[in-house]
């Protein structure tokens, strides 16, 4: 048993079935936690439903001596993601903490993008956050209490290729923490972003068809769930209670803290400027100053540690 920091706290997580998702809601339980496991048991690209795998997480908690019961709705439908928080509350009483963690993938290059690959992975992780987020709101705001962890990736902070779906809500979800961290500052509610660098169903979708490609993915093999799951379980409690709007991100036995978007430099002109002096005065002055074009890999180049 791990050193009971959830004791009496009820968290749901979402996408708990597998993965990064389960490994959290170990976790969570192993802490203390009663722990909603919520996942739809589909593919990796959103079709069907399965109750196994929800079901199969919560026998290996009670199994443990913790609490825990399986749902299987969507978070993509504002009802299902209703129905997470209704469940906990009918259950365990309260909510204490949510873990936005579901996702679906549908990889592809930007200029073959369809529409409906495009909807269905924004449903699913921005729409899927708003919905489960909104449901808790209320609850956390009468309570004085709750916690927000939303899963982010590298993929919408820093980029990769063929994701252009994926990195959108990726870097969306980090737009929704910051706002829900700001109006809900005065109820005592939280809201942080992890970005997990982990071997999953997700990460296996990548493209690999170059050898750098490859060569990151054998690096991500090595980068197992437990090792995303400590600092989700830590900002669920009460030791995190002065965090709030933070970008984490977990590598194997590395945690960072990203920096928000903020203004590197400025340039002044008293006259105004026109479309000339943009390009005469303004970009040379700017352009030691502007990010090159990378994706995820050209920024943690190195091993994982």
């Amino acid at each position: 048993m791990g050193t009971q920091q959830l004791a009496g706290k009820v968290i749901a997580v979402t996408g708990a079935g597998r993965g990064i998702g389960r490994a959290i809601a170990l976790a969570c339980a192993d802490e203390g936690a009663a722990v909603v496991i919520n996942d739809l048991g589909g593919s990796l690209s959103g079709e069907g439903g399965d109750q196994g795998p929800a079901a199969e997480v919560v026998v290996e908690i009670t199994a443990a001596g913790g609490r825990a019961l399986a749902n299987v709705a969507s978070v993509s439908d504002p009802d299902g993601a209703a129905s997470i928080v209704d469940d906990a509350v009918k259950a365990f009483g309260r909510i204490d903490a949510i873990v936005n963690n579901a996702g679906i993938s549908r990889d592809g290059m930007f200029h073959k993008m369809s529409a409906s690959d495009w909807q269905a992975v924004l449903d699913v992780h921005l729409g899927g956050t708003f919905h489960l987020s909104r449901a808790a709101a209320p609850l956390f705001r009468e309570q004085g209490s709750g916690s927000f962890v939303h899963m982010t990736s590298t993929s919408g902070l820093i980029g990769n290729v063929g994701q252009s779906n994926y990195s959108a809500a990726k870097m969306a979800i980090v737009g929704l923490s910051n706002s829900i961290a700001l109006d809900m500052k005065r109820f005592g509610v939280r809201s942080n972003c992890v970005a997990p660098f982990a071997w999953s169903r997700m990460t296996e979708s990548i493209p690999a068809e170059t050898e750098a490609a490859k060569q990151r993915v054998e690096r991500l093999k090595t980068m197992t769930p437990d090792k995303v799951a400590p600092l989700v379980a830590w900002l669920c409690g009460d030791a995190a209670s002065d965090v709030s709007g933070q970008i984490f991100c977990v590598r194997r036995n590395e945690i960072f803290l990203f920096s928000p978007p903020r203004p590197v430099r400025s340039v002044h002109r008293s006259e105004g400027w026109t479309p000339e002096t943009i390009g005469s005065e303004l970009m040379p002055a700017l352009k030691p100053s502007l990010f090159p074009l990378q994706v995820s890999a050209d920024v943690f180049a190195w091993d994982p540690i």
